[in-house]
């Protein structure tokens, strides 16, 4: 029965896990590095900045849910891969002009997370019987705590890399 249930959370917790890679590869191993020494801020400030737009994206987006709903999450991860590569793209080939691009960009990033994973567990709630609710719920919560853990691992290097050119 467990399996059947885990069966029909792939569609849901695997969309979750590749929103969060993204998220946290951007988080952990990019925004560091997206500094503009030209501007207003110190290199901590701006990173202070990022992280807090992108808390204010998580939470407004997860406050979200009584003004819509959208049922196709997958959605949310191609955004977040998308805003990710662009933002790799960024840190390697530094042709942003402005930090005001970055904290409207890392204000995104927040928004989709947090949308992703608002949706993702309201619509399993919804559509996973009440005797398995609670089982599914916990399962699902295993796709986000593994795409943080790979998007650690991989950021590693990657930040290594950048670091060392």
């Amino acid at each position: 029965e467990k399996y059947y249930v885990i069966k029909g959370l792939v569609r849901f917790v695997a969309p979750l896990g590749l929103v969060y890679f993204a998220e946290y590869f951007i988080n952990q191993g990019l925004m560091e590095l997206l500094f503009f020494h030209n501007f207003f801020l110190s290199h901590a400030a701006q990173y202070r900045w990022y992280q807090t737009l992108y808390q204010i994206g998580v939470l407004v987006s997860r406050s979200s849910l009584y003004c819509i709903k959208f049922r196709r999450v997958w959605i949310f991860s191609l955004l977040q891969v998308v805003n990710t590569v662009f933002l790799l793209f960024a840190v390697r080939f530094q042709f942003l002009p402005s930090a005001w691009i970055v904290l409207v960009i890392i204000l995104y990033e927040g928004l989709l997370g947090g949308a992703a994973y608002v949706n993702t567990f309201y619509f399993i709630s919804k559509e996973t019987e009440s005797r398995y609710r609670e089982f599914a719920m916990a399962t699902a919560s295993v796709g986000d705590s593994l795409g943080i853990a790979l998007a650690g691992l991989v950021a590693f290097p990657v930040h290594k890399y950048f670091c060392s050119l």
